[in-house]
């Protein structure tokens, strides 16, 4: 009856210790990630990589920048500064040569995070032509400073 007793208890520690040493606490399972949300709203600021100009971009061109401010979310940096980050020419209309001033539009299409890019949508941001400058074409050289403004929730994993 001891012998039998022993065996049992025997097999319960063993089983208990190999299901304990298997199985890892919740917050060091590297498979689980947490996922933070950017709200509507949120300002993601950037620097271009490149030149950019309502005579010689074109709609649909990319251009590639950098994040130049953390974006965070309760106290938390969720987009460091240095992340990579690719935009898009939306309108690009030259100053016409009798009337008709320069149209450029860019908006933000992806912020790239720990090595995942992340699809966001932005307002767009626009440049006043010729008529408000007094300059005949609107040109963003590179290293210029943009925000933009998410205009739909973005989830990015942490």
């Amino acid at each position: 009856m001891h012998r039998r007793l022993a065996i049992v208890t025997s097999l319960l520690v063993f089983f208990w210790a190999s299901v304990a040493c298997s199985t890892k606490p919740a917050g060091e399972n590297p498979t689980s990630s947490k996922q933070v949300t950017l709200p509507v709203g949120t300002i993601v600021t950037v620097r271009l990589g490149n030149a950019v100009s309502s005579k010689i971009s074109t709609d649909g061109d990319h251009f590639r920048a950098t994040v130049t401010r953390p974006v965070e979310i309760d106290g938390k940096v969720v987009v460091p500064a240095g992340a990579e980050a690719l935009g898009r020419v939306v309108e690009a209309v030259p100053q016409g040569r009798f009337k008709g001033a320069a149209v450029f539009r860019l908006v933000l299409e992806s912020v790239t995070v720990n090595r995942d890019a992340y699809d966001v949508r932005t307002s767009s941001v626009t440049r006043p032509g010729a008529s408000y400058t007094g300059e005949k074409e609107i040109v963003l050289p590179a290293e210029s400073t943009l925000s933009f403004k998410l205009a739909e929730p973005t989830i990015v994993r942490m």
